[in-house]
């Protein structure tokens, strides 16, 4: 047979890229020879080894070792990426038919665990940053007032850093969680390195989160699908968890994923620890540069704006007078060999980890300033990202389970939707299964599609959703 996968992995490794993209190894190694190491490594639960289901041995050890590193009661490696994690840690702490507090800027996952599990969401809205046009964070303002609108919420969900790295106040947040009872669950997988300096944004394991789910592939040196489950406080029940962990998990799980996870977390605790706090000032001269090009603009902390609490430097997000951003990372591609990890309408995303080189970074600023050299006057249709309200018509499960049909999306108008809409990356959902398409979301979503950006759910040719069929 033919071997499109394996043909096209080849093809990228001999492109020899500059990647500011997951995963965090970049490529690169950290004193690890995978290569020879992989047919021995790919193993099952036999003799002398142990099972990540039941750990009593070295995976036991090895968790109590991550445990001790993160600063937490108990560490999980967890196999099946943050999905899996997000889905373990809402069925631990909510009970079907419950009612969750959750920032409606969270990942796709966070919704799939509302419809798996039964629950009754309400939604709290980010702020929004009007002159970097971009979704920030939570108010804790926001999330006390919605607190004691409704007692019936038992636990809440935050997204923090989100995708630009822009951090919220998991310290206020989580003293008025506590402070009316509640649970609180952090989706931290975008930073798992934060916990190794205090250079950077506050993580939310020392900020008082009581569950914190880590993507280790995204800024630590380990390879996708790996991912970390922290238990942070005594509010959350080891044995309970252990029971949804084998709900969810897969009954062969890799080595090679529990391994990865043990060797990123034991170079961070000592290679890697060091790298952050030395490449630190280094980011910072780097966004400086790119900043002063003439026709960029980079996201920063806007102390007077007020919207954007807390921002991890190793996001930068770069915008080019009279560029979209799809055809930014198109010609960086292109034209001069630099994958980035995502782009809006207006930006792209280079995504920066210990594992980049001075190098990357150079390569980076010259390309950057090379196609600013090609700006024009031509401005760009500029139309604000915020996020449109949505309203919740059916509960998410009621929805995915309903009958259902498919709708041209300009006949879409008043249509409860079936599946969420969702730009990916950052997977962040436009309409949530349940929500009504309004007249404002509409244009949106058609704006999204003009400007090249990828849309998950919808039908192959792009034209089509799927909606609940009101006539069941």
């Amino acid at each position: 047979m033919k071997t499109p996968v394996m043909d096209a992995l080849i093809k990228l490794k001999e492109e020899d890229s500059v990647s500011f993209h997951f995963p965090g190894h970049k490529g690169r190694d950290t004193n690890v020879d995978w290569k020879n190491l992989m047919p021995m490594i790919d193993t099952t639960e036999t003799m002398g080894m142990d099972n990540l289901l039941e750990p009593t041995g070295i995976i036991k050890e090895s968790q109590e070792e991550a445990a001790r590193v993160f600063k937490t009661k108990y560490t999980i490696y967890s196999p099946n990426g943050s999905t899996g994690s997000n889905y373990i840690a809402l069925s631990t702490v909510l009970k079907p038919g419950e009612r969750v507090l959750i920032q409606r800027n969270c990942h796709k996952s966070i919704y799939n665990a509302l419809i798996l599990n039964n629950l009754d969401p309400v939604y709290i809205y980010p702020r929004f940053n009007e002159k970097y046009n971009a979704t920030t964070g939570v108010s804790p303002e926001d999330v006390k007032r919605e607190l004691e609108l409704d007692q019936n919420i038992k636990a809440v969900v935050i997204t923090s850093p989100n995708y630009y790295g822009i951090c919220s106040d998991i310290e206020a947040i989580a003293k008025i969680v506590h402070e009316k009872d509640k649970i609180l669950i952090v989706d931290e997988a975008h930073g798992p390195h934060l916990i190794f300096s205090d250079k950077y944004p506050k993580s939310a394991i020392e900020s008082g989160a009581d569950i914190v789910i880590h993507s280790t592939h995204k800024t630590l040196p380990s390879i996708t699908q790996t991912s970390l489950l922290h238990i942070c406080s005594d509010r959350i029940d080891y044995n309970k968890l252990r029971d949804r962990f084998q709900l969810y998990t897969t009954t062969s799980p890799s080595y090679l994923f529990t391994v990865s996870n043990e060797m990123a977390t034991a170079y961070m605790e000592e290679e890697g620890r060091k790298r952050l706090d030395d490449m630190y000032d280094y980011i910072l001269d780097v966004r400086k540069r790119l900043s002063e090009i003439e026709g960029v603009s980079i996201l920063e902390k806007d102390e007077d704006d007020g919207t954007i609490f807390d921002l991890d430097i190793l996001r930068i997000l770069i915008s080019v007078k009279s560029f979209r951003g799809s055809d930014l990372k198109k010609m960086l591609y292109e034209d001069y060999n630099i994958r980035m990890e995502m782009n809006d309408q207006y930006n792209v995303l280079a995504m920066c980890t210990v594992m980049n080189t001075e190098e990357d970074y150079e390569a980076l600023i010259e390309a950057i300033k090379d196609i600013a050299s090609k700006a024009t006057d031509k401005d760009i249709k500029t139309v604000s990202i915020n996020m449109p309200e949505a309203f919740l018509s059916l509960l998410p499960h009621e929805a995915y389970f309903s009958k259902k049909k498919i709708v041209k999306i300009e006949d879409s108008l008043g249509e409860v939707v079936a599946t969420p809409i969702i730009p990916y990356p950052p997977g962040t959902p436009l309409l949530a299964t349940g929500e009504l398409m309004t007249p404002e979301i509409l244009e949106h979503l058609k704006f999204l599609l003009e400007n090249d950006i990828n849309i998950v759910n919808l039908s192959e040719d792009k034209s089509s959703i799927v909606v609940v069929d009101s006539n069941e």
